[in-house]
């Protein structure tokens, strides 16, 4: 299989619309929309698939139509089958809301002392002059 999304065939370099399984497109968005789940609709279209690879078919806006692809779905059923698609998940309690980062006061004052020591092993120079550096910082991120 490759990377041309169910409903198409590519003929002499350009896509073209397969017309069995751009019928088997429409059918699983009226399914869908019809309130069956992607399984159901799946079924009712004859596509076999997973759960996963159904709803991604249902937002893969190539079949609006672009450059490549001729539009096999109207722009209003696609709205509404992601319209549906969000209701659906929402219901379901699947939509993540981003969590509240909190900020995190990083110092900005360095200080280091005078290196007095020199190492011939690399590491052990490394480690002693990590092992020069103060930072001053208060509580409220302020120097």
């Amino acid at each position: 299989m490759g990377h041309t999304p169910f409903g198409y065939r590519i003929e002499n370099g350009k896509a073209v619309i397969d017309n069995v399984a751009a019928e088997q497109i429409k059918i699983l968005y009226q399914s869908y929309l019809s309130g069956d789940s992607l399984a159901t609709a799946a079924k009712k279209a004859g596509i076999q698939s997973f759960h996963a690879g159904i709803g991604r078919m249902l937002r893969n806006a190539c079949y609006l139509g672009n450059e490549y692809y001729p539009a096999i779905i109207d722009p209003d059923t696609f709205a509404a089958a992601e319209a549906e698609r969000i209701k659906r998940a929402e219901k379901l309690g699947r939509i993540r809301e981003p969590k509240e980062e909190t900020a995190v006061a990083f110092p900005t004052a360095f200080y280091i002392k005078e290196a007095t020591q020199q190492f011939d092993d690399p590491f052990q120079q490394a480690e002693y002059a990590y092992s020069l550096i103060e930072m001053e910082v208060h509580e409220d991120g302020s120097q």
